[in-house]
């Protein structure tokens, strides 16, 4: 399985920043991945504060996903086929020893994150034009509460860029959780 765990890492880096309090207001954190959130937290974490506040926002992200919308057999950008999550967890231990680029991606996050999901995503070269603009073609489901994708052969890295571009359908306050159910996701 080829996979680009970096890039995944950095997709839902630039979700949950846009998903903040400050921000879109999807989930309850309010600038953790800004330069008030490194004030806040690298006193405490001084090497690793920029990874405690990305997983602290992922887990507050994917909580806030669950209750909206917590589609059974399904994946979504916060919970991934466990092979892709064991990956980045891998990743996550090698990346500890030399944070200095991932504290220059963050802050390059706080600036590009001002928008709409898949301009900041096409800002940070992290979604190709035709994701992109598949991506802004996606709409919420009859519920509000979800964006189903429906891939038509598309490589995991694809699948996975679309889950984080989907999030173009949610609005300010409204979220709305995009997801591709289990049998449809490339193997």
């Amino acid at each position: 399985m080829e996979i680009d765990v970096e890039q995944i890492v950095k997709q839902r880096i630039v979700i949950a920043r846009l998903g903040e309090m400050d921000r879109m207001k999807w989930w309850n954190t309010k600038g953790l991945l800004s330069n008030l959130g490194e004030m806040a937290i690298s006193r405490g974490f001084p090497k690793t504060h920029v990874f405690a506040r990305c997983r602290a926002v992922f887990a507050v992200a994917s909580a806030r996903c669950n209750e909206v919308f917590n589609p059974p057999e399904s994946y979504t950008l916060w919970r991934l086929p466990a092979e892709i999550e064991d990956r980045i967890e891998d990743g996550w231990a090698s990346w500890l020893e030399n944070p200095a680029p991932w504290k220059e991606f963050l802050e390059e996050v706080d600036k590009a994150s001002t928008g709409k999901p898949v301009s900041a995503l096409t800002g940070m070269h992290l979604l190709g034009n035709g994701l992109a603009e598949q991506a802004s073609k996606l709409r919420r489901a009859d519920d509000l509460r979800s964006v189903p994708i429906k891939l038509s052969g598309e490589s995991i890295s694809d699948a996975v860029s679309l889950l984080a571009g989907a999030h173009e359908s949610c609005e300010p306050q409204k979220l709305a959780v995009p997801f591709i159910r289990e049998e449809e996701f490339p193997k």
